[in-house]
This record gives structure tokens, C-alpha cells and sequence, in this order.
């Protein structure tokens, strides 16, 4: 089996293993919702892009550790086209799945130490699929790595992580399709969290993750890539009181995101015309059931 079969494999394997431990939940959440910034920023683009985006999230716990899933439908105003001369904005997919496992339950003791609540193995991938001007991204990406959970109200994780990335762009301007290109194996350090701010009639929780991730080697037109940092932060406050739904059912709130060196295109390059690195605020609702 060559090594792109095995990446696929163990992506099944990942999705099957999720199945089977969404069916024993021992709790779970999900919600759809939607988000809307007018700072977005996008690698070779010098213009500040509207965009409009749905997800749809799902976590859950199960007796050994617990599931992630979200994906992201991004709508990009006409400042990013879906295509030369078209009037239409860019269309994004990206999907991510982690799956943690702890090691503490799955063997019967409990690993803590310090504020250390338990350490855990973590695996999952992204991938998404974009149709705009250049580039049009197709990524692949596997990651796994140990996680350490701390013991907070709420959560917080730290994870190391190993990622496999590849691409296999088209280019809708000369008609070009690159063959899928493989880039170095990287580390990310990943943070975690959800954490519960103030109680009341309208709780409010400080959530987000922070990704720190090295550069990726040479990149499919055999430039160089740089290190990225991407963290994305939210203020949520449950609404759901002053609409007469059960609590944790609407949620609304700003989040904010810095993206520096966006998918390792370096910004200081003056290729990437200041679009490779984005401070962004968005409004977002959300609606669990």
C-alpha cells in the first residue's frame, strides 16, 4: 500500500472510529451557525474581503475520550471572485475532525500531575476545497500527537502535533492543474479552550484555539514557506434566556481572528501583496440542539 492509500485509510478509519463512539455518547453538542467580517484576507489579494460563513459543529464524550467535527461553508464577496472576470465571490468548504483519546481511561489510571488533569492521544484531519481566482485549494491533511488537559472550569488542551499536507491546485487562469505535491512533515503546537467566564442571566464563556505551526518546507512551485500563526478567539454569551429557550440553545457573540503567514505564504513577500496575514472581527450566532 503506497503511502497515499495508507493517508486515506487511516482517514476511514478515523470517520469509522467516530461513528462507532458517536453511537455510546456519553454527552454530545451540536450546533449550526453563522458568522459575518468584513477584515478578511486572502494570499496575492490586496483587498479587505466580506465574507459570510455557516458551519455546522459537533462534539461529543464517550467513555475514552471525546470527538470534534466542524466544517465551514465560507461565501466571499466579489473582492475575492470565484473566477477572472467573474462577479461572483469566491465559495470555501474546509472540514476538520479530532478525535482524543485518553490514555488515563483507557488503561484505568488516571494520569495527573500538577494541573495536569489527563493526557491524551490526539488524530483527526482537515481538508478543504475552494473555488476562486489562482489558486484553487484542494488540501489534504493528517495530523496526530499527544495532548496534555488541563484542570480548569471548562477546558483547556495543549497539543503537539504532527501534520501531512499536501495540495493539488488549479489555476483557472492558465488552465494548469499541479499534481498533488506533498510537503514536508511539520510540528503545530495547539491550544485549546472553553472556559467559562461569568454565570447570570446571560452567561458568557472566552473560547478559541491558537495554532502555532512551523514552516512546511518548499511548497508545490518550489518556494519556501514560513511559519504560521493562526489564533481565533470568541466572547460568547448564552442568549438563550431572552428568547424563552432552555439554556446553551442560542448562543451570540464577537470573535476574532490573527492569521499570520496564511497557509505558509510568507507576508513579507511581495508576491502575496500583504493578503497572507489577516486581523479579523466577526459577529456570530449559533443554535445548538
Amino acid at each position: 500500500m503506497n503511502i497515499v492509500n495508507w493517508k486515506c485509510a487511516s482517514v476511514l478509519l478515523a470517520i469509522a472510529g467516530s461513528c462507532t463512539t458517536a453511537q455510546a455518547a456519553d454527552w454530545s453538542d451540536t450546533s449550526i451557525g453563522y458568522r459575518y467580517g468584513t477584515d478578511f484576507a486572502e494570499p496575492t489579494n490586496p483587498n479587505k474581503i466580506s465574507k459570510d460563513i455557516l458551519n455546522l459543529t459537533h462534539a461529543s464524550g464517550y467513555k475514552y475520550g471525546s470527538n470534534f467535527f466542524n466544517a465551514d461553508m465560507l461565501l466571499s464577496d466579489d473582492k475575492d471572485p470565484a473566477a477572472f472576470g467573474s462577479g461572483n465571490g469566491a465559495q470555501e468548504i474546509y472540514v476538520v475532525y479530532r478525535h482524543t483519546l485518553d490514555i488515563g481511561k483507557v488503561t484505568g489510571n488516571p494520569i495527573k500531575f500538577g494541573p495536569v488533569r489527563g493526557v491524551g492521544v490526539v488524530a483527526g484531519f482537515d481538508f478543504n476545497t475552494k473555488t476562486d481566482v489562482g489558486y484553487n485549494s484542494k488540501k489534504r491533511m493528517l495530523v496526530a500527537g499527544p495532548s496534555l488537559m488541563f484542570d480548569v472550569p471548562g477546558f483547556l488542551n495543549v497539543a503537539l502535533l504532527a501534520l501531512w499536507e499536501s495540495n493539488a491546485p488549479y489555476n483557472t487562469k492558465t488552465g494548469v492543474s499541479t499534481p498533488r505535491y506533498g510537503y514536508d512533515a511539520h510540528p503545530m503546537l495547539s491550544v485549546t479552550w472553553g472556559i467559562p467566564v461569568m454565570g447570570g442571566a446571560v452567561p458568557l464563556s472566552f473560547e478559541g484555539f491558537a495554532n502555532f505551526i512551523a514552516d512546511k518546507g518548499k511548497n508545490e512551485f518550489n518556494g519556501n514557506t514560513a511559519a504560521e500563526t493562526n489564533i481565533d478567539m470568541m466572547a460568547m454569551f448564552d442568549v438563550s434566556g431572552l428568547v424563552g429557550a432552555k439554556p446553551k440553545t442560542l448562543r451570540a457573540g464577537l470573535e476574532y481572528q490573527y492569521w499570520e503567514n496564511k497557509f505558509g505564504n510568507n507576508n513579507s513577500n511581495a508576491f502575496y501583496k500583504g493578503g497572507a496575514t489577516a486581523n479579523t472581527t466577526m459577529a456570530r450566532v449559533e443554535y445548538h440542539f
